[in-house]
């Protein structure tokens, strides 16, 4: 869906050139350079101006985004989404475990973009898929969707640059130490195209945090916060400390605790996109982890 947007251009923003304030807001050039094509894409007053403009204070800029996207290649299957939170820009759902996020082999419709198409189409809404944090099929928790390019731009800079802050509770065999930090450099294990492995000749940078809040039966429960985005990373470091996920099937698959890895993103702090207020949302932990861990 096309998403107009209104700055009230204060002092501060003054003299600046449209483009300019639009790149400052965290427009792309991709959405720059759709926004071309649209007559009435820039509005400084309620008439018509150009990229160049000069803005002065107090005026009113209005934008419109174009919808870009395509969803042709994702089929609309009905099935419960969880929603966390939702407005116009984002959608934040609960991810249960065992739902991969994006279509595969193999995983045509039963998956998260797919339930999302039939959310937004129940709805009238036309939103590409557009995952801002991924998780992996068997890890359950929060995750943002962005509902137009502007919000997936802004927050896709938000997650390179490291400001969004990701939570996650696990349940490790063993007992780690009470704190640490894992800086380990992660590559694909050989020439598997799904595992991983750590690797400080090939591996890409990757570091992990984590906090030992609880130990049962053997078993500890953690928090953890991303520093870096690798695929598997919580549980490729945690199994090179010697503290693997339990009922992983492709690191530590002993299910006699757990029917899948426990591993949940509890909480994901970020700023809104347009609005820039402060979001924190949590996702209440399942009851096969709770379970599994007493």
């Amino acid at each position: 869906m096309n998403r107009s947007v209104t700055y009230h251009i204060t002092e501060a923003d003054a003299s600046m050139q449209i483009l300019d304030f639009l790149r400052s807001k965290g427009f792309s050039r991709h959405i720059l350079s759709s926004m071309k094509a649209e007559k009435n894409a820039i509005s400084l007053n309620g008439e018509k101006a150009g990229g160049r403009t000069l803005l002065k204070n107090q005026d009113v800029l209005k934008i419109l985004v174009p919808e870009t996207g395509s969803t042709e290649h994702i089929i609309p299957v009905p099935m419960e989404l969880s929603v966390l939170y939702e407005d116009e820009d984002i959608l934040a759902v609960d991810k249960p475990a065992g739902m991969p996020v994006h279509p595969s082999m193999g995983n045509y419709e039963n998956t998260l973009a797919n339930g999302a198409a039939f959310y937004f189409e129940s709805r009238n809404l036309f939103c590409p898929f557009r995952c801002i944090n991924r998780l992996d099929r068997d890890t359950s928790g929060a995750l943002i969707l962005a509902k137009n390019p502007l919000s997936a731009a802004i927050l896709s800079t938000q997650m390179k640059r490291r400001e969004i802050r990701r939570t996650y509770l696990a349940v490790v065999r063993g007992i780690p130490p009470e704190k640490g930090k894992i800086s380990a450099p992660i590559a694909r294990l050989g020439d598997s195209v799904i595992q991983r492995c750590v690797d400080f000749d090939r591996g890409e940078s990757a570091v992990t945090f984590y906090e030992r809040l609880d130990t049962r039966n053997g078993h500890s429960l953690l928090e953890l916060h991303l520093e870096t985005g690798r695929t598997h990373q919580i549980r490729v470091h945690m199994g090179y400390l010697g503290y693997p996920l339990p009922a992983d099937y492709l690191y530590c698959p002993d299910y006699r605790r757990f029917s899948r890895q426990p591993l949940h993103s509890v909480q994901i702090e970020f700023s809104h996109p347009i609005t820039g207020k402060r979001l924190c949302l949590t996702s209440p932990v399942p009851p096969d982890m709770v379970q599994g861990f007493l």
